[in-house]
């Protein structure tokens, strides 16, 4: 590159780098579109839609029947936002939680009644029409065609013309086909359960010998009424008609939602604040600040011109990274702030791999432009391995996982295209422009120091022995809190639910003033500092979630803020409500990862033609997590939705660290010659990239720590685990997989295929 040449790509990136810059803080246009503030946000820092549904008719359902229509709604609300949430209150309501929207009526009449689904044969047992054509007036003044009913639903189901309901869909999803004509067109995909595949068999096959239609009817009116063209025996049926993919998706999710087993009615809506203040943000991005700063600082003192070249390139990554997030719709959560501040950490891994190779390059004797063309290259392999890796575990998560862990892979995998992107590409063409600027010099970009080799593999069985007895210590720990606190772990509101208190203060109180001068009571009374508070919207009326209270400390609750609040006692109600993270949530998200561990074997195993090294790192991975789930048990730190998100990361996070290194085992076995020498080449492999791991984990360390130092209580909850995550990460990288591979190598001398 000539250095003209090099001086306007400099400027055009410095150019786009602001431009990007300007839509991540400022956004595009009246919408501000592209802005870290046009990001939707969660119920903690934006509030949004609370919706209270009662159970119709039975006072007393079934817990089965209640668990299931928790989770329906659940996959029904996740359209709007991964981070809704639904949960039982009471034995007969369920709450309906929706961050970032401040309209009730819409998502009431979006949503419609639940559980309200019937599918109606045309004609009765006596040739009786049940429901007719007529017409009417749509929003544009249009006539169009509409059926409507000629019988109440309570007749229809005295007569037997409903065929079947909603409780008998098993899944309705929008597709696309080709017609008889070869033209795609939108149809909804119907499938049955075993009951339901039979009525609609029979339903079916009366209809079409009478050349009939079955009607679908939904919340007071039919939304549907296909002919029959064929008997359907299979319990798969399609329904045509459909003239958008919008239509055809909206009738999907009616017959989703009309499809639960339980009918409910609205019992009440409100609109909330957001759970914490503005000053939960202010912190959190000052952590994000510092971090920055001190990575930036310490890429640049170590690296020199390349490190300068990275930090731009870190620049470009957070840029686009909230750019992206806003495109695709991701919802935004305090805990989400800290695994984007995470990421920006992580992102520097790639780097530090291409730097490492270089300087190796250039004590090997190279011309600092074919150490940088060499060291590119010969990181492209460990950077591709240990992010496809990763991807891997955020695909599986997406596909698998609902709610909370959905948004989550979104955000996981958005960083990890993004890194790769910036450090292969980005990285590369700055320092290309310095160079060609004429930083020429070897001195600019460093020469790796001749280590002597560390003898790892000397102390393997000390290394085992350690993690064993820190495993160990996790499971004496949970026994020891099951006896006293009867959970293994200290489980939040988000995993065993709780009471929820309402009451209306006599003055309007913001959320920092509750917290500071209420929410220190309820802790006192409860003695756990897991409290969440919510303010309704225009309202002085607050709710504040503990765990459950008995008799006595509702009492002394309602005492407290009648003496020193001066509440009404006549406002304050209390509820029982369940866990917001479900048994379904729960068991999907281990599945999800289970799924993701295989995968992640597979790979590796192709990858590096050997399972052994798969093998040793899925081992360490569990070790990990492991380990991390002693230091929750150990310390009680709460555990909640940022549980999930924090397990996801060091998931990711570990398997990363460990392909470095197999990837450098991998290069040195080619050279070897001497079988003999098998233990001498593994130590030094871990002692080449010992610098790579030592400095990633603290690069990601200032980050972590940042946020330990500066954020709220809920972000230092998540920061703590993830930093011990850290550091059990690049202990089991450096002396524990090696060590096992080697083990495995050995012991298994013939290779597995």
């Amino acid at each position: 590159m000539k250095k003209s040449k090099a001086v306007v790509s400099l400027i055009v990136y410095l150019l786009i780098l602001g431009l990007l810059g300007y839509t991540a803080i400022f956004g595009v246009g009246s919408d501000k579109s592209g802005a870290a503030g046009s990001i939707k946000l969660g119920l903690d820092l934006a509030g949004g839609v609370s919706i209270t549904y009662q159970v119709v008719g039975d006072g007393n359902p079934s817990a089965e029947d209640m668990s299931d229509t928790i989770y329906k709604l659940q996959q029904r609300v996740d359209g709007y936002s991964t981070e809704a949430q639904v949960y039982q209150e009471g034995n007969d309501r369920i709450n309906i939680e929706i961050p970032g929207v401040t309209d009730a009526n819409a998502i009431l009449e979006e949503l419609g009644k639940p559980g309200s689904l019937y599918f109606i044969a045309q004609t009765d047992s006596e040739g009786n029409n049940n429901y007719e054509l007529g017409y009417g007036i749509d929003s544009e003044g249009n006539i169009i065609p509409q059926y409507q009913l000629t019988k109440t639903i309570e007749e229809l189901q005295a007569d037997g013309s409903i065929v079947l309901t909603g409780t008998e869909v098993e899944g309705a999803r929008a597709t696309s086909q080709e017609d008889s004509m070869g033209n795609r067109e939108n149809v909804v995909a119907l499938s049955f359960n075993e009951q339901g595949k039979q009525a609609f068999a029979d339903a079916t096959t009366k209809a079409y010998e009478n050349g009939e239609s079955i009607a679908i009817y939904y919340d007071g009116e039919l939304v549907s009424v296909p002919n029959v063209i064929s008997a359907i025996t299979d319990g798969n049926a399609v329904i045509t008609g459909q003239s958008t993919a919008a239509e055809a998706e909206q009738l999907a999710s009616t017959i989703r939602i009309g499809g639960l087993k339980l009918e409910l009615e609205e019992l009440r809506s409100n609109v909330v604040g957001a759970q914490l203040g503005s000053a939960a943000i202010a912190s959190s991005l000052k952590a994000a600040a510092v971090g920055f700063a001190l990575v930036v600082i310490f890429m640049i003192g170590v690296y020199y011109v390349a490190g300068f070249a990275a930090s731009l390139a870190l620049c470009l990554y957070s840029e686009l990274l909230v750019i992206l997030m806003y495109a695709f719709e991701v919802t935004l959560t305090l805990p989400g702030i800290a695994g984007i501040i995470l990421s920006v950490g992580m992102a520097v891994d790639a780097n530090v791999i291409i730097f490492a190779r270089i300087r190796e390059e250039l004590a090997a004797g190279k011309s600092v432009e074919n150490a940088i063309k060499v060291g590119f290259s010969k990181a492209l392999p460990a950077i591709l391995d240990g992010n496809v890796t990763t991807l891997i575990a955020g695909l599986v998560l997406y596909f698998m996982g609902s709610g909370t862990v959905k948004g989550f892979s979104i955000t996981l995998m958005l960083g990890i295209i993004l890194s790769v992107f910036t450090a292969l590409m980005v990285t590369k063409f700055l320092i290309n422009i310095f160079y060609a600027l004429g930083i020429q010099s070897v001195k600019a970009y460093g020469v790796a120091k001749e280590r002597k080799t560390i003898n790892f593999l000397s102390r393997k069985y000390l290394f085992f022995g350690i993690s064993i007895a820190a495993i160990l210590a996790g499971f004496i720990a949970m026994g020891v809190n099951k006896s006293s606190i009867d959970m293994p772990l200290n489980f939040s509101l988000d995993f065993v639910g709780g009471t929820s208190t309402t009451m209306t203060l006599n003055e309007d109180m913001s959320i920092e003033d509750i917290d500071a001068q209420i929410v220190p009571y309820v802790e006192k009374i409860t003695g756990d500092g897991n409290v969440q508070t919510t303010k309704v919207a225009g309202s002085n009326q607050v709710i504040i979630k503990t765990r459950t209270l008995n008799v006595e400390e509702r009492e002394e609750f309602n005492n407290v803020m009648v003496n020193n609040f001066g509440v009404d006692e006549s406002t304050i109600t209390a509820e029982t409500i369940s866990a917001t993270v479900s048994s379904e949530m729960q068991k999907g998200a281990i599945q999800a990862i289970l799924v993701a561990t295989v995968l992640m074997l597979l790979y590796i195993w192709f990858r590096f033609k050997d399972i052994r090294f798969g093998a040793s790192s899925v081992i360490a991975l569990v070790h990990d997590v492991l380990v991390v789930l002693a230091f929750y048990a150990i310390v009680r730190i709460s555990v909640g939705n940022t549980f999930i998100a924090c397990m996801l990361t060091i998931v990711g996070y570990s398997i990363n660290a460990t392909i470095v290194i197999f990837d450098r085992v991998r290069e040195n076995l080619r050279g070897m010659q001497n079988k003999d020498q098998l233990d001498d080449m593994v130590n030094r492999s871990i002692t080449q990239t010992l610098t790579r791991s030592i400095f990633t984990s603290l690069t990601t360390f200032f980050m972590v720590a940042a946020l330990e130092v500066f954020g709220v209580s809920s972000i230092r909850e998540f920061a703590l685990p993830l930093m011990a995550g850290i550091v059990c990460g690049t202990y089991s990288s450096i002396c524990l997989t090696g060590a096992l591979w080697y083990v495995f190598r050995t012991k298994l001398v013939k290779k597995a295929k």
